[in-house]
């Protein structure tokens, strides 16, 4: 049975606690720097369960999975799974999770140049560096090195992922690309090429100098670390 979002008899709810333990009130007197993690969220969760209030649970579910970071990478579904986060809850974390990793790559100028592993790194990081399955993006670039657009081409396992050399191209003609980057990130955090990842670097830069499309880079994201393999010579 779903679990309900509104105080029900013997739930503690944040206006049950003293004033100077209320997050919102907190908030409104410090400002939002102020407020611990778990005063952050038990804003968003409202209320608490039978046996634990509204701070006790959030609590609760930072330490089940050890930082916010790890948080964000779960799909609502697994939030829901722990004790005290209904659906409407999961949801609504799930929601804000989003948007901050929105605002981490929101660009204020509308040219987005992708010369370098840290200009790919800084927009694609903050998208890649929470999922739990390999995702492989291609990006497409005009002569001046400004993003065009991008596309995810395939989603694989927590290991590896196909991906179609021959659809690589085609889309990359398919948006106008003067060049390309593709780049896909490594769920265990180490960001070493596998020999995978060489030979389709290698199959994508064969192709890209056949068709006049070069390929630029590959970037290897896992966590907050990244590799490039131009850096490391696979890329002339």
């Amino acid at each position: 049975m779903e679990q309900q979002e509104y105080p029900q008899e013997g739930q503690t709810v944040v206006k049950d606690l003293q004033l100077d333990d209320q997050p919102r009130e907190k908030l409104q007197r410090f400002g939002a720097a102020s407020l611990s993690n778990s005063e952050l969220l038990a804003i968003l969760l409202r209320t608490g369960t039978n046996k634990m209030n509204v701070l006790e649970t959030s609590r609760a579910l930072l330490k089940n999975f050890g930082s916010i970071h790890r948080m964000a990478g779960r799909e609502w579904q697994e939030l829901r799974a722990i004790r005290g986060i209904g659906k409407v809850k999961a949801i609504t974390l799930s929601a804000v999770f989003e948007l901050a990793r929105r605002l981490q790559t929101e660009s204020s100028e509308s040219r987005i140049e992708m010369r370098t592993p840290e200009d790919v790194v800084g927009y694609f990081g903050p998208k890649l560096r929470d999922l739990r399955k390999e995702h492989f993006i291609q990006v497409y670039l005009n002569a001046a090195k400004i993003m065009i657009g991008y596309k995810t081409i395939s989603i694989g396992g927590q290991t590896s992922t196909v991906v179609d050399t021959p659809e690589v191209m085609r889309n990359a003609i398919m948006n106008d690309a003067n060049s390309i980057v593709v780049l896909h990130n490594h769920p265990s955090g180490n960001v070493r090429p596998s020999e995978s990842d060489i030979k389709l670097t290698t199959r994508i830069l064969e192709s890209g100098k056949i068709l006049g499309i070069p390929l630029e880079d590959h970037i290897i994201i896992g966590g907050f670390d990244y590799t490039s393999l131009r850096s490391l010579g696979y890329i002339a």
